[in-house]
Formats: C-alpha cells, sequence, structure tokens
C-alpha cells in the first residue's frame, strides 16, 4: 500500500493527538530514550524519527526541543544536531534561538570552522545577538583568543553586549588560559557600561581572586554581593568559596561554606550533592562525606554512575579502603550499566595500596562486562610493574592495548611514559629505552619530553650517541635549554 504524505505531515504537529486528548497516558520520554541510545548502536537519528512518525506517533516541535537539550546536557552533540537537521529538511520553523542552538552544536560536532561557515550562510534577521554570542562562546571555549576578540568587538559595534553572557564568555576565556589578573578588567568594563552581573558573573570573579591566591580580593567580592546583589547567591557561590579556602587551608572558612550550601540548595540538585561530598573529602570530614552520601541516596530513586564515580574518589583521599571496597562492590552488584570509569578508579585505588590481587579481580570482571578497550586500565598496570622492576609485565599489557585497538588510536599518558624511562635509567637499559622510543614514534607521541629521559638514559649508562642531534632534527624536536645541555654530554 502507498504511504500518504499527508498524514505524515498531520502527524508532524503542534496539537495534541487525539489518543492524547482522549486522556490516554503518553510517555514524554519514549522518544528521547530512543535517541539518547543511538551513539552507543550506531543508529540513525532521521531513521528513528521516520520510523516513530510511522508508528503512529506524533512528535511536537516542544518534544524535539526538549530531546535536544537533553543530548546537549550529556555532550551527545552528534545525535542533537542530527535532530535540527532532520528538522531543518521538513522545513520546521526555527526561532531565532534555534539557529543559536544549531551553531552551537555545529562547532562542538564538527568543529569551529563549519560553525563559521554555518553562520556565514545565515539570513541577515538570523545574524543577531544570539547566533554572535553562540559563536563568540564557540570561539572562546576552543581558546581562539584572537578571533574570539574580534569578535566581541563586532558585537560591541552591532550593539549586542547589552547583556553579561559575552562578557562571562571572556572571562571563562582568560581563565582556562591561566589568565586571571584579566578577569578585573572585565568586570570593571561591565560595570562601566551598566551591564549587570549575574550569579555566574560573580562566581567566575570570585574564581579569579581564587585563582591568584587573594582571599582579600575574594571577600571584596563577596561584601559586594551581600550589600545589593543577594540574588545572586546560589548554591554554587558557595561551592567556589569552599574550592577556594580548601586550596589555601582555611579549614573553617570552607566547612562555613559548606554548610551554607547545603541551606541554598534547596530543591534536590544531584550536582550540589556531588560537589559536597568531594569538598567535604578535600577537608578529611570523612563523617561529613558519609552524611551526605547517605543524604543523596535517600532523596533520588536512582543513583547514577557518576555519583558513585564522585563518592569513590572520595572515599580514596580519605584513604578509607574498607568504606571504598564497601562502596564498589555496592555499585558492581547495582549498576544497570557497567561504566569502565568506575572499575579504572578502584583498580587505581588498589594499586596505589598495593592491592594487586584486588585490582586485578575487578579488572577481569571489567573485561568480561566491557566490550570497550582498557586502555587506561592497562597503563595503570604498567606503571605499578615497573615500581617493581617487573617490566615483561608491563609490557604484556602494552601488547594487550595494541591488540584490542588500533595503535594510531592509543596516545600514552606522561605517567606511562615516565615510568618506562624512570625504569630504563635506573636498569641502565639503553636498548629497552630506544626500542620504547620506537613505540613512541610509531604511536606519535615522541617528543621532547620523551627525547630528554631517553638522553639521560644514556647517561645513566654513561653510553654515547653521536648522531642524536640528527635524529632530534629529523624528528621536528626543537632543543630547549635542557636538551641542550643533555645533548653535550651524549654526542661528544
Amino acid at each position: 500500500m502507498a504511504r500518504n504524505p499527508g498524514r505524515l505531515v498531520r502527524l508532524f504537529t503542534t496539537a495534541s493527538s487525539p489518543k492524547v486528548a482522549a486522556g490516554m497516558p503518553r510517555d514524554p520520554d519514549r522518544l528521547y530514550r530512543r535517541l539518547s541510545r543511538l551513539e552507543k548502536t550506531g543508529g540513525s537519528v532521521a531513521k528513528t524519527l521516520n520510523e516513530y512518525i510511522m508508528e503512529g506517533k506524533a512528535i511536537r516541535k516542544e518534544e524535539l526541543t526538549r530531546c535536544i537539550k537533553s543530548l546537549r546536557k550529556y555532550n551527545k552533540f552528534s545525535s542533537a544536531l542530527q535532530i535540527m537537521e532532520w528538522m531543518e529538511k521538513r522545513k520546521i520553523n526555527f526561532a531565532y534561538s534555534d539557529y543559536a542552538i544549531r551553531l552551537d552544536l555545529i562547532a562542538k560536532a564538527k568543529g569551529v570552522a563549519e560553525a563559521e561557515n554555518y553562520f556565514t550562510g545565515l539570513p541577515s534577521d538570523a545574524k543577531n545577538e544570539l547566533t554572535y554570542g553562540a559563536l563568540l562562546n564557540s570561539y572562546c571555549k576552543e581558546l581562539m583568543t584572537d578571533k574570539a576578540l574580534a569578535h566581541f568587538k563586532k558585537m560591541d559595534e552591532l550593539k549586542y553586549l547589552s547583556r553579561s553572557l559575552p562578557f562571562n564568555n571572556l572571562m571563562t576565556l582568560y581563565l582556562r588560559l591561566g589568565q586571571p589578573e584579566k578577569v578585573e578588567a572585565v568586570v570593571s568594563e561591565m560595570k562601566q557600561r551598566n551591564v549587570g552581573l549575574c550569579s555566574f558573573s560573580y562566581n567566575l570573579w570570585l574564581q579569579s581572586y581564587g585563582s591568584l591566591n587573594d582571599i582579600e580580593g575574594v571577600e571584596r567580592v563577596l561584601d559586594e554581593m551581600k550589600k545589593g546583589h543577594k540574588d545572586t547567591f546560589d548554591w554554587t557561590t558557595y561551592s567556589n568559596l569552599a574550592t577556594i579556602y580548601v586550596k589555601v587551608g582555611l579549614v573553617e572558612k570552607a566547612e562555613s561554606a559548606l554548610k551554607l550550601l547545603e541551606e541554598k540548595m534547596g530543591h534536590p540538585d544531584r550536582l550540589a550533592y556531588h560537589f559536597l561530598i568531594s569538598l567535604y573529602a578535600g577537608i578529611s570530614n570523612r563523617d561529613a562525606v558519609n552524611r551526605v552520601w547517605n543524604m543523596l541516596k535517600s532523596r533520588f530513586e536512582i543513583v547514577t554512575n557518576m555519583s558513585y564515580l564522585v563518592m569513590l574518589h572520595a572515599l580514596g583521599k580519605l584513604k578509607d579502603v574498607e568504606g571504598f571496597t564497601s562502596c564498589f562492590k555496592e555499585w558492581e552488584s547495582s549498576c544497570s550499566a557497567y561504566d569502565s570509569r568506575v572499575a579504572n578508579v578502584a583498580i587505581r585505588i588498589y594499586l596505589e595500596h598495593d592491592m594487586y590481587e584486588e585490582a586485578e579481580k575487578v579488572f577481569q570482571d571489567a573485561v568480561k562486562r566491557t566490550n570497550q578497550p582498557l586502555a587506561k586500565a592497562r597503563e595503570m598496570f604498567m606503571v605499578f610493574f615497573l615500581k617493581l622492576h617487573k617490566v615483561h609485565l608491563a609490557i604484556e599489557h602494552m601488547r594487550a592495548i595494541f591488540a584490542e585497538s588500533a595503535e594510531a588510536e592509543w596516545q600514552p599518558e606522561d605517567k606511562t611514559v615516565n615510568a618506562f624511562f624512570n625504569y630504563f635509567e635506573e636498569a641502565k637499559d639503553v636498548d629497552g629505552a630506544e626500542k620504547f622510543c620506537k613505540i613512541l614514534k610509531h604511536v606519535q607521541s615522541l617528543d621532547a619530553t620523551a627525547y630528554t629521559l631517553l638522553l639521560k638514559t644514556y647517561i645513566a649508562a654513561k653510553e654515547l650517541a653521536p648522531e642524536m642531534r640528527q635524529r632530534l632534527e629529523e624528528d621536528g624536536i626543537e632543543v630547549h635549554p635542557e636538551l641542550e645541555s643533555l645533548l653535550e654530554k651524549v654526542c661528544g
């Protein structure tokens, strides 16, 4: 039977379907659940949406908007973008905010260059404060300072700087660049333009002083907030305060901020509990960590993998191995989806306490329960075995990484590279160090740091390498002062 295209058009409406209007139950999350699984299953967003319609279900624009919002929240940018592309093909009207959201998704899923192309091709009325702001946000997230500042200037010319968001983007950029001293000037400019600081603005300002260890500056911002901007206080403000106080060792002030955080969080907010657990662990308050954990479990029907991850990190920081083991077993027996990140935390904590058998058991269980390569866990075992001078066991794990995934995909962590070279230097094993360098070159990780460590191995073994300067030149390695000093000793 031929399909009726008119029927499909009628199904995609903003009106209620007859079944819903008649009072029959509707599952608002059914469509989202299907879409959220696609990045794992490799299914098609367009096919899923088309099948949903062919099943006789109406899809409202607000339902798609809700799906996009949820997918963005969980960093499933590609799926969210594909929904918007599907909407455009079916000529679903875009609001100005939709253009900005799509630009943001393109930048995250395909890169800033693609986002720029999309922005250039927008109709003139869609090139507004929202889309300009989305592109600025993309520049700042990718630390593209020159483009961000030029774009900010263009927004100023177009009178698009009436709100706090563009200024917040610049402050975030400077904090991520390690330039917190530049935040003060942005705040001053906001005040000169009579642009009100929102809660996020104040939190960024607080973080800038915290990064500079300027507690007096932190207190000045707090005083300003208390005097005329009490509405800008939220639980994140107290979380930032506690983080700053923990960093500089002001434990009593940190505890005071954490108590205010508990009072301020109001309705259940899982993220607030996560911060509380981590920060109480930061001041070694085990009782508070356990109290907040029990509160979280009592207030949320489902305890997520992320919540367990936060709690296990906290117990590891507290060196509470018994509590850690109990919590991990609880997660292991109740999790609906096995998360290798949780297993990795357990392996790390057990190895830090020389509990190899426990770490190995977790690893073997993870091998059985996940289809993902376990390179991170294997690297932790490498470091552990190298400290015990069992290099053959470390090499076995490296071989397994190559067997489990494409070789070019593995980029060893600095800790792993250092552990191998420390072993080679102590063993005065130049041959082993050179073989390891070949592996690093193969996975495109042979850099100036690796050559520095290689040369130290040569020096420890009292061996010369006259051709080393030529090798560095061929590999495009820039010779810094420490490397030059080592070369002089090794090249003869």
